[in-house]
């Protein structure tokens, strides 16, 4: 599969991406297979899927790869089963679980899952993998990595903030200090420096200087995001971008609390995923569930597996960002439009200087 996403064939999974399915995955022993919920005539294959610690239920990606996971299931009628983790010593376990339930293809969710993926895989050269927020080199004959640019929606999301900001300071904070944590951060404070040097601003970043910053260690502990957060709020920030799974949304509860204090959701629409919506400024989105839709219809009915590494960005839709509150001034609207466009053009680079 190239680096884009077919989006005539992924319009069901790509609003389901963008509007999280009203009731959360039940719980799970360590594997739960599921039939497909329509009238599609079953094929012979079966699609698997192990989540990071965060769960399926996690508003976040864990729950966007298992979306569409499960729409391409219902869509195409292709088996699935899943293995839900709830800390790191579930990875190998759980892949191992789905190897022996004879998966055709097994997606891993997340960075973290990379040694135990690449051990499964090695293990296993006739069983495919993909995992998302990862890939190997040198590339690994039977996985396939799902990386995302989100640098790239971020930067946009920067700019927002920078130019949303009553108190001229605004914060980011990670849930681990993780390349696919640090490259949101990386990106939202590009943003704000662009902003400052093309509108002669000052606005300040907390959290993140591109080389140090907060972490709470984990994405589980809301309590730890919230703290965290009212530490922000407290030295005047009133935006801010929790990269931390569910930890983000111990951040929203305070910065509700505050009662004047904006939350930036990553991974998916936060306005429509949690129930902090009057208070998201933007979101910045990693379309997961698209490209595990593909990669599932590609091996289970289209061209077959293949290691080729799928690349999301601004230019194909792998990453994009939500809809602006409106708070955000008109000017600054537009001007998203025009920075998006010269990113896709590469007439603006999203990387730190």
């Amino acid at each position: 599969m190239k680096n884009t996403i077919r989006f005539g064939a992924l319009a069901a999974v790509t609003a389901l991406a963008l509007a999280a399915c009203s009731s959360a995955p039940e719980e799970t022993e360590t594997s739960n297979t599921a039939a497909p919920t329509n009238t599609a005539t079953p094929i012979d294959y079966k699609a698997c899927m192990v989540s990071d610690a965060g769960g399926f239920d996690d508003k976040s990606f864990n729950q966007a790869g298992f979306e569409g996971l499960q729409s391409v299931s219902n869509d195409l009628g292709v088996e699935m089963a899943t293995a839900e983790s709830t800390d790191g010593a579930d990875y190998e376990t759980n892949i191992n679980a789905m190897v022996s339930a004879n998966c055709d293809l097994i997606i891993t969710v997340g960075f973290l899952l990379a040694d135990a993926t690449a051990a499964a895989a090695t293990a296993n050269p006739d069983t495919n993998f993909a995992i998302i927020d990862f890939a190997y080199d040198p590339p690994m004959e039977n996985v396939k990595g799902l990386t995302f640019e989100t640098d790239e929606a971020a930067f946009l999301a920067g700019y927002a903030a920078a130019g949303s900001t009553q108190t001229g300071t605004v914060a980011t904070f990670g849930g681990m200090n993780i390349p696919t944590v640090t490259i949101f951060m990386d990106g939202f404070l590009a943003g704000v420096n662009y902003y400052n040097t093309e509108n002669g601003a000052s606005v300040k970043v907390l959290g993140w200087d591109g080389k140090n910053g907060s972490f709470t260690d984990d994405f589980d502990d809301q309590t730890k995001g919230q703290n965290l957060a009212q530490g922000f709020i407290d030295q005047g920030a009133d935006v801010i971008m929790p990269v931390a799974g569910p930890v983000g949304l111990g951040a929203a509860a305070a910065a509700k609390a505050a009662g004047n204090t904006w939350i930036i959701g990553v991974d998916s629409d936060w306005t429509q995923t949690t129930d902090y919506s009057d208070i998201i400024l933007t979101s910045v989105m990693k379309l997961m569930g698209p490209a595990v839709y593909d990669v599932v219809a590609e091996a289970a009915t289209g061209a077959g597996f293949s290691n080729e590494n799928y690349v999301g960005t601004l230019e194909n839709g792998g990453v994009g960002l939500g809809p602006s509150a409106s708070v955000v001034p008109a000017e600054v609207v537009t001007k998203l439009d025009e920075l998006k466009a010269g990113i896709i053009d590469g007439s603006i680079s999203v990387k730190l200087s």
